[in-house]
C-alpha cells in the first residue's frame, strides 16, 4: 500500500484536489472531518476538550484558539492522538486499497509526515488564497489575512510533489493525474 498525504494551505484548493482524487477513483480521507467527528463522537476526547475550554462548539473553540498559540497548541494535543490512531488503526490497517490519500492542511506540523510514503502539497499565490478566504469565509481582509498567517509557507518545501493550483479545473486534473502517474506502482490501481 502506498500512502499519499495531501496538505496545503488554507484556500489553496486542497478539498478541490480532494474532490478530483475521489472522482478519479482514488480513496481520499479528510482530517478535518475526521476531527470533527472525534469532537462530536469520542467520548475521552470530549471530555478532556471540556476540561480544558469548556466547550466542544467548533465556532467558539475557534475564536479562543485563534489568536493564541498555547491555546491551540492545547487543543492540538488533545486531538492529534486521536487522529493518528484514526490514521494507522480504521484506516491504513484496514484498508486493502494499494493507493490511498489522506488530506490534513496540519501533516506536518501534527507530526503526521512520517506516517507517508510520499506527500503532495497545494500551492496557490497568496492574493489568491486571500480573495477565495474572504469569500469563502464571508471574512473580512485582515482577518483572513491573520488567518492565513497563522500557516506555514515553509512546509511546501519539504514535500515530494507541489501542486501549483493557479488555474482552471481541467489544469488542475490533469497536475493530480501526471503526479499520480509517477508514483511507483499508481499506474493500475484503482
Amino acid at each position: 500500500m502506498i500512502k499519499i498525504g495531501l496538505t496545503g494551505n488554507i484556500a489553496s484548493g486542497k478539498s478541490e484536489v480532494e474532490k478530483i482524487i475521489s472522482h478519479l477513483g482514488y480513496l481520499c480521507v479528510d482530517l478535518d472531518i475526521v476531527s470533527h467527528d472525534i469532537l462530536q463522537n469520542n467520548e475521552e476526547a470530549k471530555a478532556k476538550i471540556l476540561k480544558e475550554f469548556f466547550t466542544l462548539d467548533r465556532k467558539q473553540l475557534a475564536q479562543i484558539v485563534f489568536y493564541d498559540d498555547k491555546r491551540r497548541q492545547s487543543l492540538q494535543n488533545i486531538i492529534y492522538p486521536y487522529l493518528k490512531e484514526f490514521i494507522l488503526k480504521k484506516f491504513i490497517e484496514n484498508n486493502d486499497k494499494d493507493l490511498i490519500f489522506i488530506s490534513g492542511a496540519l501533516i506536518y506540523e501534527a507530526g503526521f509526515d512520517y506516517l507517508f510514503d510520499k506527500i503532495i502539497f497545494v500551492d496557490c499565490d497568496k492574493n489568491l488564497r486571500l480573495k477565495r478566504l474572504m469569500k469563502r469565509n464571508n471574512m473580512e481582509e485582515n482577518e483572513a489575512k491573520n488567518l492565513i498567517n497563522i500557516q506555514n509557507d515553509l512546509n511546501k518545501t519539504k514535500a515530494d510533489y507541489i501542486i501549483k493550483n493557479d488555474g482552471d479545473l481541467d489544469s488542475l486534473r490533469e497536475k493530480i493525474q501526471k503526479i499520480i502517474n509517477e508514483i511507483p506502482y499508481s499506474q493500475n490501481i484503482q
